[in-house]
């Protein structure tokens, strides 16, 4: 590889991870891009026909052989952007090999929609605490961005948040293409709480459709739902010059509660029909990164007292396996 040319590793090898690999590919800057596969079965599918054999398999993927890696630590210390783009509750299993020193002087994406559900931390400080890297070195990718409308060229505008102009500038120089257009933001705390807590909300939203509510009643929850989120990114960091209308937040709150390819609306559809979480989690084959998060942003309500009585329900649902029906109901004097 041309020692000149900016190499961009790609850790994750799921729906979204796929999107991601034509999205750099279609970018028209020159760079080089590596990726690590999660299975040897699907790497090696990829090298000989150019499509994910697991996820979006109809979607062409340019990737040069030799720079699709079975270990992430390979990828990480020849990239200069890192992406980490697994389900929050395997980056720790992806990671496993890496060393702080491998991270030293990289430029660190996260497409993680998540908190990592063992340390109760968003990626960012997860990667701060764990792995030394600078918070002037970590970008944040937010939505509206489902894997699948990207991956299908649809026009689609991501939000870019980091505390460094120039590294998030970097970043979007080779994430803009004819499909894709970018928000620059310095409130990266926001916009990765506001990307995990929409998720909670869309399988709130899933979980009134199972169980046979309306538009008009989903319409009065995702708008009481977005009241929420400001109330929590508020009191996470007060500071920040935030517009809770923007896409980053409101908009990506309505593609996940309303899209036919949002998971997480789909999982919680499956709670409020009656299947139990284990059987939810079987029949799908993607992660909903809402069931995780939902625990986890507890101890973000109790540690700042917070009135969030959405997240409460679907907490009350999933953990303590309270009747879906029960809990919506006492939820319904709540909203406003």
């Amino acid at each position: 590889m041309d020692e000149s040319v900016q190499k961009i590793g790609i850790v994750g090898s799921g729906s979204w991870a796929t999107a991601m690999i034509k999205m750099f590919g279609d970018n028209v800057e020159n760079k080089d891009i590596l990726w690590w596969v999660r299975k040897e079965d699907d790497l090696a599918y990829i090298q000989s026909y150019g499509h994910n054999p697991s996820y979006l398999s109809a979607v062409k993927v340019s990737v040069k052989p030799d720079n699709l890696f079975l270990d992430a630590k390979s990828v990480i210390q020849q990239s200069d952007i890192v992406v980490l783009n697994t389900p929050s509750a395997y980056l720790k299993e992806a990671l496993k090999e890496v060393k702080t020193e491998d991270f030293s002087n990289k430029i660190v994406v996260s497409a993680i929609k998540g908190i990592i559900p063992t340390d109760n931390l968003i990626v960012g400080d997860y990667l701060t605490k764990t792995y030394h890297v600078p918070l002037k070195n970590i970008v944040v990718i937010g939505g509206p961005c489902h894997a699948e409308e990207v991956s299908s060229e649809k026009l689609s505008y991501l939000t870019l948040a980091g505390k460094d102009d120039e590294t998030v500038e970097r970043v979007a120089t080779f994430i803009r293409g004819r499909y894709i257009n970018t928000i620059l933001s310095k409130d990266i705390f926001g916009v990765e709480y506001g990307a995990v807590l929409k998720n909670i909300y869309a399988l709130a939203a899933g979980i009134c459709h199972g169980l046979g509510l309306g538009d008009n009643f989903i319409a009065v929850l995702i708008s009481n739902a977005i009241q929420e989120m400001e109330t929590c990114l508020s009191a996470i960091d007060p500071e920040a010059n935030r517009d809770i209308n923007a896409s980053a937040y409101l908009g990506d709150l309505l593609v996940t509660a309303y899209s036919q390819f949002s998971r997480n609306r789909t999982f919680g559809h499956m709670i409020g029909k009656g299947y139990t979480v284990q059987s939810a989690q079987l029949e799908m084959n993607m992660v909903a990164e809402g069931y995780y998060a939902s625990a986890c942003i507890q101890n973000i309500i109790q540690r700042y007292q917070l009135d969030m009585p959405i997240c409460h329900m679907v907490y009350e649902i999933l953990y303590h396996r309270q009747p879906a029906n029960a809990e919506v109901k006492k939820l319904l004097a709540k909203l406003t």
